[in-house]
Order: C-alpha cells, then sequence, then structure tokens
C-alpha cells in the first residue's frame, strides 16, 4: 500500500529535517560554566549540546519589561475597538431624559 507515494523515494515533505547537532556551541554560554564545574568533579555532561540552542539565535534575546507588557497591546487593543463598536451598534445607549 503506497498511500499515493512511491515506494522508496524519499519526499521532502514526509521527513522531518533536524538541525546538526553540531551547529550549536556551549562555549559563550552559561553552559560553558556548568561544564566547567562538571570537569573540576571529573564530570562531564553529553548533552549539554542540546540545550544550547536555548542561548542562541533569537531566543538569546533577554526578556524586558517592556515586552511583557506590551506583547499584546496592538491586537489586544485592535479587538476591544471592534467589540465596542459591535456592542454600540447591536446594544445602542438607551436615550431616555431620565438621569441615574
Amino acid at each position: 500500500m503506497g498511500h499515493g507515494h512511491e515506494h522508496g523515494a524519499e519526499h521532502a515533505h514526509g521527513k522531518m529535517q533536524l538541525p546538526d547537532y553540531k551547529m550549536w556551541k556551549v562555549e559563550g554560554t552559561p553552559l560553558e560554566v556548568v561544564q566547567q564545574r562538571l570537569a573540576r568533579r571529573g564530570l562531564h555532561d553529553p548533552w549539554t549540546r542540546n540545550e544550547a540552542w536555548r542561548f542562541m539565535g533569537g531566543y538569546a534575546k533577554p526578556i524586558t519589561l517592556t515586552n511583557v507588557l506590551f506583547r499584546g497591546l496592538k491586537w489586544g487593543s485592535t479587538a476591544f475597538v471592534i467589540a465596542l463598536g459591535i456592542e454600540y451598534v447591536f446594544f445602542p445607549p438607551k436615550k431616555d431624559g431620565a438621569h441615574h
């Protein structure tokens, strides 16, 4: 049963492309300190490199208070204005003369 695929052919959409593990470097990250501390005790963590991605590229940007406070401000404000417009269209304020 081929399920629409040619037998034996490799298709790009059928295989997940994983990045090469050699591209992640521990040097220059906080993990380097961990490796040094382990080495002083005669130990080595072979999986340290697998965590190095957390400290490189777009993941390495520090999170600031501004990022936390204003991350969804644009979309939240837009949603609020749309919801306010819908409320006024479908549930307009009553225009009676009595004041509360």
